[in-house]
């Protein structure tokens, strides 16, 4: 069985333990108090970095792991537009548990909407019954970009570009924030998905395969049954995306090992 569809399978497994359906619904019974009680609703600002202006989510920005994967081949991923957060998950077998194990603060595109064309500016969208998938996995360390801000040809991308198969558009992936990392969580992108450089090592060197599926959800979407389960086994080690935190200034480093609800610090932007 080729790789993408032993994740298909996973998800189906997934959806079928948890009477997903490609269905969403927001808030919990079971929610964290630490999480967001209505992230629809996040405020945005705007700070100047150098000659730089982000548009940022004022919501915390710290990126924890929970756990190893188990089986790679059994990991996906689930982005939030509404939560500015990449999710890990890793999929049971019948009768098991879809467990989460890490999440990340992101940087998507300037316009929160669905991506229709080419240069609009926007992330596309998928879902779970359709999802994205990581086409390929690039070394991006010597790779750059001009974003037409003044600063020319400039290192964009870290050490990764997850390239993403999305019908109907190409170019589109997840990769770092090299002199951009002020801008995570935020919309900044010209659509696709910035994590800060340490997370997206992590992401890589941890969970990351090709064939991966991979649901970005829209901005008006909720919760999965299965996310909301997975996030009520971890307890109060659940950490997630409260609204209105102080952003994290401090310079951390990626954790060493995962633990239990482990802070993955940032490196300080690098602009």
């Amino acid at each position: 069985m080729k790789t993408q569809d032993k994740i298909l399978s996973v998800l189906a497994v997934a959806a079928m333990l948890y009477g997903c359906g490609g269905g969403v619904k927001d808030g919990s019974a079971n929610a964290s108090a630490n999480e967001a009680a209505d992230t629809a609703t996040i405020a945005m600002r705007e700070i100047q970095v150098g000659s730089k202006v982000y548009n940022i989510a004022d919501i915390d920005d710290s990126a924890r792991v929970y756990k190893e994967a188990t089986s790679k081949e059994r990991c996906f991923l689930v982005i939030s537009k509404k939560e500015y957060r990449l999710y890990v998950y890793e999929a049971g077998g019948e009768g098991q548990d879809t467990l989460l194990l890490a999440h990340f603060p992101v940087c998507y595109a300037k316009y929160a909407e669905a991506k229709t064309k080419s240069g609009d500016m926007r992330t596309p969208e998928s879902t779970l019954a359709t999802p994205f998938h990581i086409q390929q996995i690039q070394d991006a360390s010597t790779w750059h970009h001009d974003f037409g801000d003044g600063r020319g040809s400039i290192p964009s991308y870290g050490n990764w570009f997850l390239r993403l198969e999305t019908p109907g558009f190409t170019g589109v992936g997840i990769h770092g924030s090299t002199n951009n990392e002020a801008s995570v969580p935020g919309r900044d992108s010209e659509g696709c998905i910035r994590l800060r450089d340490a997370d997206l090592n992590v992401l890589h060197d941890r969970y990351a395969q090709t064939g991966q599926a991979v649901i970005i959800k829209g901005i008006g979407e909720g919760k999965y049954p299965f996310e909301e389960r997975a996030r009520a086994a971890l307890g109060d080690r659940y950490r997630g995306p409260v609204a209105g935190n102080k952003r994290q200034s401090d310079a951390p480093a990626a954790a060493s090992a995962a633990e239990s609800g482990a802070v993955i610090k940032r490196q300080g932007a690098q602009q």
